[in-house]
C-alpha cells in the first residue's frame, strides 16, 4: 500500500518506529517530513501536503503525528476529502475505517508509545471500508457540506 507520513517535532521520535514497521510490512512510503528534528517547525507545514496527497489519491492512506495529534487532526481535516480522526484506541482505529471511511489517522506522540502506536497503525491499515447503505449515507451527507462551504 501506497502510504504517507507527516510529524511535526511532537511525533518525530515515533515517526522512526512508525516508518520501520511499515517498511517491514512491505509499504510504500511517502514522507512529507519533519526531516529533523526541530522544536520550532509547524504541524501544518506537513500534515497539509500529506493530507492534499491522500485527497488526491497520490497515497492510498495518511498518517500524521504531532505531540497531542490534535492540532494534525484539525489541519487535516480542512483539505476536502480528508476523513481524518485522532485515534487511541484499537476499537476506532477499525471502525473508523470500516464504518467512516476513516483516510488519515492522527496520533499523539507524546500521548501513546510506539507499541500501541504500531498497533492503531496496522489496525488503520488492515480495515476496509464496509459500504453498508448506511455510511454510504452519512458520507454523502458530508460531502454535501464540503461542496457547499468550498471557496
Amino acid at each position: 500500500m501506497e502510504i504517507g507520513i507527516a510529524v511535526d517535532h511532537g511525533g518525530y521520535i515515533l515517526k522512526q518506529a512508525v516508518m520501520e514497521y511499515l517498511r517491514k510490512e512491505g509499504h510504500h512510503i511517502t514522507d512529507y517530513g519533519a526531516y529533523a528534528l526541530n522544536e520550532r517547525d509547524d504541524y501544518p507545514d506537513f500534515v497539509i501536503p500529506l493530507a492534499g496527497a491522500v485527497s488526491i489519491g497520490e497515497v492510498e492512506r495518511g498518517i500524521a503525528i504531532c505531540g497531542s495529534g490534535v492540532g494534525a487532526n484539525i489541519a487535516a481535516n480542512k483539505v476536502i476529502g480528508v476523513r481524518a480522526a485522532l485515534i487511541t484506541d484499537p476499537f476506532s482505529a477499525t471502525q473508523g475505517v470500516e464504518d467512516d471511511d476513516m483516510n488519515l489517522i492522527c496520533i499523539g506522540g507524546r500521548v501513546i508509545g510506539p507499541s500501541l502506536a504500531l498497533q492503531l497503525v496496522s489496525l488503520f491499515l488492515h480495515a476496509r471500508f464496509s459500504g453498508a447503505d448506511r455510511h454510504i449515507r452519512r458520507l454523502k451527507k458530508i460531502a454535501d457540506v464540503e461542496r457547499r462551504t468550498k471557496s
